[in-house]
């Protein structure tokens, strides 16, 4: 018997399987009748508000073709699906969870996204995830397909159609800090303030003087869904954590509204980040 979960994890595992069946080219029907199955079946695991079980999956990346460490690690999303969080501490579940925050952050409604040390992904310029990528030791010639991928992660919020709404709560010191040059911080800080102009963007600075918040324990994003319950992903140099537990999401839920309190309002913002852009101009 299949579980009922749309957690995290069965939707990362339903879009492994989408993923898989569109690149072998064949359609729901075309794969369910080879396994025996109704269609409809195949599109609730698709979307992760059912969770096949592992014979299932094995089955079908069988007639998809897949095998070797794709195979592997696809089959292994199967196991604790319907968990009360999802912690990511080896590589390849790394990936999984990154593949699975792209399309999390695509078919949002709302991101709201405390950032005390780092300007948020979606907000950075190309220079500025250059400089991250550079000095954080990632190997030469994944560099630009790393910055492909982060950069191509603001259409969620730029597109034209139905763009996703995103709150960002970024501390003082991820303006001030310097990655790359001041340069590159000057052209990050413009980034900022014309992505602010949109309607769908609301950027907030929380100063060094507004004392203790929730974010100065570590950053966290709470992504909103009309397709999905809410979750909270939160990351660190080795892990990668999702959390869907109700009672999980209603504590980050409070905790983004203190850190909202406590930060400028946007035009106030606005003015702060225009402040620190000019210093960072003049050090050019």
């Amino acid at each position: 018997m299949t579980s009922n979960t749309r957690t995290p994890k069965a939707r990362a595992l339903g879009n492994a399987l989408r993923a898989a069946r569109q690149e072998a080219g064949l359609t729901l029907r075309n794969v369910a009748a080879q396994l025996g199955r109704d269609p409809g079946a195949l599109s609730r695991w698709e979307t992760g508000e059912r969770t096949p079980k592992p014979t299932d999956v094995a089955q079908i990346l069988t007639i998809l073709g897949v095998n070797g460490d794709r195979y592997e690690e696809i089959l292994d999303m199967t196991r604790d699906t319907d968990a009360s969080h999802w912690l990511a501490v080896t590589l390849p579940e790394q990936r999984q969870q990154l593949s699975a925050l792209l399309e999390f952050e695509r078919t949002a409604k709302t991101i709201t996204h405390a950032a005390p040390l780092l300007i948020p992904g979606l907000l950075q310029s190309t220079a500025y995830v250059r400089a991250i990528m550079t000095a954080g030791g990632v190997p030469e010639d994944e560099v630009e397909t790393r910055i492909a991928v982060r950069v191509g992660r603001r259409d969620a919020i730029t597109r034209q159609d139905n763009p996703v709404h995103l709150h960002a709560a970024i501390g003082e010191a991820a303006l001030r800090q310097v990655l790359g040059d001041a340069s590159v911080m000057a052209d990050q800080l413009n980034h900022i303030l014309q992505l602010s102009d949109m309607e769908n963007i609301d950027i907030r600075v929380v100063t060094f003087a507004s004392g203790w918040h929730p974010a100065l324990e570590g950053l966290f994003v709470l992504i909103e869904s009309d397709q999905a319950p809410p979750a909270v992903h939160l990351e660190n140099r080795r892990s990668g954590l999702f959390l869907h537990e109700p009672a999980d999401v209603e504590i980050y839920r409070e905790a983004a509204e203190t850190v909202f309190n406590e930060a400028l309002d946007p035009a106030e913002s606005r003015k702060h980040i225009a402040q620190i852009r000019n210093e960072m101009e003049a050090a050019r």
